[in-house]
């Protein structure tokens, strides 16, 4: 599958087709509802998202693999030195030998991609390493600008955006993504010595974070996390308007992404909020009936007329600064 995709894409350099399929590996091994989502695209647009989630999944891994045995201090300095290597090579137009930011740097070319979405992502994934909680959600919304809001913007110009005000709306969507994921894994962060829900917003319900640590789940628990639940769904209300504003064949692939991601928050209520101890996730079965569906209507569109389509894929190599515009 992965070389009918680069085949596509016009990716024929063999270390480049390397980086690529690195990349696709990590997205496949650790983004599960992610990948599957991708493979509702045009074949010819999967590596590029494929990249992208591979230079945002290494970095976590620096910063998050609880088998290293690096402390803070080594860990910041492995990320610095990393995001230095691919930020130098990005801005001197230079290919990279890291495996998996060769491929992310040719993504960046083709697509155009602000410097700036990579360089905020690096600064949050610092953060992870020395800040343990967010004193209030306006504090917690700056964090995640830079480790989920960006991926949206990352992501948008390779969805073909209709208007450019789909990029406010996919900034959204990545934040309610992050969200989710802060919600399901609250015991595993904390174990990480991290906590993603506002101390505000504990202190608002009598919660304390080492009651949390405990894995303590009662009602003022409960009461905390169908709170944040609650703002993560209507961050979710306000992010979909703008599955509509992007090119008919990258729709399904976020609306299964929308649909599955946001069943995680079901998830979580049907558990009783215990989430202290165990990670729930969306099964089979529902992951079946979101994607079967959208899979059929994914090819439908693929199949249709092309006028006033996104161009599948910019200008390769040589095009830098150029940005995909829509077929005529």
């Amino acid at each position: 599958m992965s070389h009918r995709e680069l085949d596509a894409a016009g990716i024929g350099d063999p270390r480049l087709r390397a980086s690529y399929e690195a990349c696709r590996r990590l997205n496949a091994a650790h983004g599960k509802t992610y990948y599957l989502a991708t493979l509702l695209l045009p074949a010819a647009k999967r590596p590029y998202v494929h990249a992208l989630y591979g230079f945002a999944r290494y970095a976590d891994e620096t910063v998050d693999d609880l088998a290293s045995t690096l402390g803070a201090e080594q860990k910041a300095d492995q990320l610095q030195r990393w995001g230095d290597a691919f930020l130098g090579d990005l801005r001197a137009g230079r290919d990279s030998a890291d495996p998996i930011c060769h491929a992310v740097i040719d993504t960046t070319r083709r697509w155009a991609i602000p410097i700036g979405h990579f360089e905020d992502f690096l600064a949050s994934m610092r953060m992870d390493l020395t800040v343990s909680s967010y004193p209030t959600y306006a504090d917690l919304t700056g964090y995640m600008h830079g480790s989920a809001a960006v991926i949206g913007l990352q992501m948008t110009p390779i969805l073909g955006p209709l208007a450019d005000v789909a990029y406010g709306y996919a900034a959204d969507l990545g934040v309610a993504f992050q969200l989710t994921n802060f919600l399901r894994d609250v015991g595993e962060d904390l174990r990480r010595g991290r906590l993603y829900l506002p101390l505000a917003d504990l202190e608002l319900f009598g919660v304390s974070r080492a009651g949390l640590a405990a894995g303590i789940v009662d009602d003022r628990t409960r009461d905390l996390l169908a709170f944040e639940v609650a703002r993560t769904r209507a961050l979710y209300r306000r992010a979909e308007p703008g599955i509509a504003l992007l090119d008919p064949t990258s729709q399904d692939c976020v609306r299964t992404a929308f649909d599955l991601y946001g069943g995680i928050l079901g998830e979580i209520e049907r558990a009783g909020y215990h989430v202290l101890d165990r990670r729930v996730s969306v099964g089979l079965a529902r992951r079946a009936a979101v994607t079967a569906p959208a899979l059929w209507r994914a090819r439908r569109a693929r199949r249709a007329p092309t006028q006033g389509r996104w161009a599948s894929v910019p200008t390769a190599a040589g095009s830098h600064g150029a940005r995909a515009t829509p077929t005529t």
